[in-house]
C-alpha cells in the first residue's frame, strides 16, 4: 500500500489514525497498571476519616479546585517551597484525584498543619481578613451549614468497592462521627490533612 492511496482515501487514513494512536495510547497507559509506584499506596498512607471525606466533599463542591491544585511538581522553585514532588502512590485512595496545573491560588497539597485551625476558618470565612490581597470568595455559609452525615456511610461503602480499605468499624461509624458537625469543621479537618499523612524522603 502506497502512501498515496492512504493520501487519497480520507475513511482509510481514519481508520489507520485511530490505530496507530490506539497502539501508542496503550504502551503509554497500560504499564502504568503493573508499576508497583502507581498503585500502591506509600508507606503510612491511611484513607480519609469520614469528617475529613465530607470536607473533601465540600472542597469539591465550592470548586476549591479550579484555583487550587493539590500536586507538587518536580520542579526545584516548587519543591523548595512545598517539600517533595507529588507522587502517585499517595493519591490512590482519592477518587477523583485533585491533581492539575491551574494555580490562581498556592497549591494545597502539603498545607496541612502549616496553619491552625482558627486560620483556616477565618480565612474560609473572608479570606481578606488573613491575606489582604487575596482575591479568593468568601464561604461564610459554611459556618452555619451543619452536616447529618446521613450518605457518609455509603460514600465509604462505594470508596471500598473501588480499593480504599475502609472496615466495617469505620463505616458504622461514621454518621455519628459526622452528624452535627459544620461544613467549615469538615472542610478544615480535609485541609489540615493534606500532605501530612505520608512522609516521603
Amino acid at each position: 500500500m502506497s502512501h498515496e492511496v492512504v493520501e487519497k482515501n480520507v475513511g482509510l487514513m481514519a481508520i489507520l489514525i485511530v490505530i496507530v494512536i490506539s497502539f501508542g495510547g496503550l504502551a503509554e497507559i497500560v504499564p502504568l497498571f503493573f508499576i508497583k509506584d502507581t498503585t500502591e499506596p506509600v508507606e503510612n498512607l491511611k484513607p480519609y476519616s469520614a469528617l475529613q471525606l465530607e470536607g473533601r466533599d465540600v472542597y469539591i463542591r465550592e470548586g476549591c479546585f479550579t484555583c487550587h491544585s493539590q500536586m507538587i511538581r518536580p520542579f526545584r522553585a516548587e519543591t523548595e517551597r512545598y517539600g517533595h514532588y507529588s507522587v502517585a502512590g499517595e493519591f490512590v485512595y482519592d477518587h477523583p484525584f485533585q491533581w492539575g496545573s491551574k494555580r490562581t491560588g498556592p497549591d494545597l497539597h502539603r498545607v496541612g498543619g502549616r496553619y491552625s485551625d482558627d486560620w483556616h476558618i477565618a480565612h474560609l470565612n473572608n479570606p481578606r481578613d488573613v491575606v489582604p490581597e487575596s482575591n479568593m470568595p468568601s464561604f461564610p455559609w459554611l459556618l452555619e451549614n451543619v452536616l447529618t452525615g446521613e450518605d457518609t456511610a455509603a460514600k465509604m461503602k462505594a470508596l471500598r468497592t473501588v480499593g480504599v480499605p475502609y472496615t466495617d468499624a469505620d463505616i458504622a461509624g461514621a454518621k455519628e462521627a459526622v452528624n452535627g458537625q459544620t461544613e467549615m469543621t469538615a472542610l478544615v479537618a480535609y485541609l489540615q490533612n493534606l500532605g501530612t499523612a505520608v512522609s516521603i524522603r
